[in-house]
């Protein structure tokens, strides 16, 4: 059996849940931006399934200011290999490619920028995270010097 030609199964789920934390939304609020008003634990329920419902996507996709087809087709590593390699489509100034093999004509500008501004937030993200760990890292250390101090 050839694998090389099989299509990946998206997982709409883990798609809808690492967009939704690089938009920085909890699950809370983006159940509370859908008109039927979900439940956090309705969207951790989503995010765990393989398919959502067309109407239910619809819903959840506008509440993060996204289609229904940025869900399906989301995928980090073709994010970030699109914005390194097609960057000179974002001043709407396309260069002439027609000679190169990486040349791809049907980049959409929107779609890109979307990307781009998820990842500029999960990057932003990232960072205070780090912060944070490093601070906590910095407490831990002080508080076992604390311990030796007066086990001494």
């Amino acid at each position: 059996m050839n694998i090389a030609f099989q299509e990946e199964k998206i997982h709409e789920g883990k798609n809808l849940k690492r967009i939704r934390e690089i938009i920085g939304l909890k699950q809370e609020a983006l159940g509370a931006k859908c008109p039927a008003n979900y439940s956090q634990q309705r969207i951790s329920e989503f995010e765990n399934q393989w398919s959502i419902d067309e109407p239910t996507l619809q819903e959840l996709a506008k509440a993060l200011g996204v289609n229904i087809e940025f869900i399906r087709s989301f995928n980090e590593e073709k994010a970030i290999y699109n914005i390194q390699n097609n960057s000179n489509t974002y001043n709407g100034h396309a260069k002439d490619h027609s000679h190169s093999q990486h040349y791809q004509p049907n980049i959409n500008y929107q779609e890109n920028k979307q990307i781009a501004d998820l990842l500029e937030k999960l990057i932003e993200d990232d960072k205070t995270k780090s912060q944070a760990i490093l601070d906590l890292t910095k407490i831990i250390s002080d508080l076992a010097e604390e311990v030796r101090k007066l086990r001494k």
